[in-house]
């Protein structure tokens, strides 16, 4: 029977990306030392996190193929998917604003600071815009360079990159449609669920299950079934992100008290919020959102949520779709021993408080 130590893993992606940045660092170490900080960056970017897209993608792959025959590539084509993430990450601290990632600055943040500590000419903030907008864009292909270098076979890889191509696409695609969202401040619960849907959710958890699967030459079939596990999993699971946002502990997320609020996020949560508040209420929480707030003001949008019976209804929603790809799952022609850890894995995603 295999054993599955999520901490393990982790360790073993990180060891993966670690390896593949020191490549990266001799490649651009003839361009000086602001290529050697552009790299060490990049390092925190893919420093940390849960991995939980690199698991499904290893257990996509593994539902399929249960022997794997190269561990090594195998985990190169994982940790790919992380390098993906941290891209995304980047390039979306940047459009929020956001002023931490992690518990540490933002990357946008982190090179304003520098050029201001060392007294350079131009304006700092067009200076860490421009260098986070570079490292997403260096990350994003570096995704794929790991991807497609990973060590499997050319007939291998290539249904796997198609599949991992469609997810940047959609996460991409995905993330303007949240800007232009947050551009309109507006969004009912059905623009609010494409969002989460096209932004986060496929890109989260069904795509890395794809890309894993396909590495392993899954029939359509099989991504099929895949898919009825893996996109309400991922919508549960940026449910209990937006959840955190909100309502996370400041400790353990490693953003500030009701950050999405701050930020002006126009969320499912949030658009639950709206439609089912009272006249004044709702309106105080739509003129609040992306404005500054005190932790008061943020306890009361909290408190407006939370007597609208929009928590609880995520909260519903969530467990819904969690028993929903549950019950895909156990239908699914999958391999037993995946099916367990995917099962494992569902319940981390959903039940986390970071």
């Amino acid at each position: 029977m295999t054993t599955w130590d999520p901490a393990d893993f982790r360790d073993q992606v990180q060891q993966v990306l670690d390896a593949f940045l020191d490549e990266r660092a001799a490649e651009l170490a003839p361009l000086g030392p602001d290529a050697g900080r552009l790299v060490a960056e990049a390092r925190t970017a893919v420093t940390g996190g849960k991995r939980f897209r690199a698991a499904f993608c290893h257990w996509g792959h593994r539902a399929v193929r249960p022997e794997v025959a190269d561990e090594q590539a195998l985990a190169r084509a994982c940790a790919s998917l992380e390098v993906l993430h941290a891209s995304a990450l980047v390039h979306d601290d940047f459009m929020d604003a956001s002023d931490t990632r992690r518990g540490r600055p933002a990357t946008h943040r982190a090179f304003e600071a520098e050029h201001r500590s060392a007294g350079w000419r131009g304006d700092a903030e067009q200076y860490g815009a421009a260098a986070a907008i570079l490292l997403g864009d260096l990350l994003l292909g570096w995704a794929e360079d790991l991807l497609r270098h990973s060590g499997f076979a050319p007939e291998e890889v290539g249904p796997g990159l198609t599949l991992f191509e469609q997810c940047r696409n959609e996460v991409i695609a995905g993330q303007f449609l949240d800007v232009s969202v947050q551009a309109r401040g507006r969004a009912d619960v059905d623009t609010a669920m494409t969002v989460l849907r096209y932004k986060s959710a496929k890109y989260s958890i069904e795509r890395p299950l794809h890309v894993g699967a396909g590495l392993a030459g899954a029939t359509p079939a099989q991504l099929d079934q895949l898919t009825r596990f893996g996109l309400p999993l991922g919508e549960a699971f940026q449910l209990r992100d937006d959840l955190l946002g909100v309502f996370g502990d400041p400790a353990q997320t490693g953003k500030p008290a009701g950050d999405d609020l701050v930020e002006g996020k126009r969320t499912v949560l949030v658009a639950l919020a709206l439609d089912a508040a009272s006249p004044a209420a709702a309106a105080r929480l739509d003129a609040a959102l992306g404005t500054p707030l005190s932790p008061a003001d943020v306890d009361e949008l909290r408190d407006i949520i939370d007597a609208s019976g929009a928590r609880a209804q995520v909260e519903e929603v969530i467990g819904h779709l969690a028993d929903r790809a549950v019950t895909a799952l156990e239908a699914a022609d999958v391999d037993p021993t995946a099916r367990g850890v995917l099962t494992d894995l569902a319940a981390a995603a959903t039940q986390r408080t970071v």
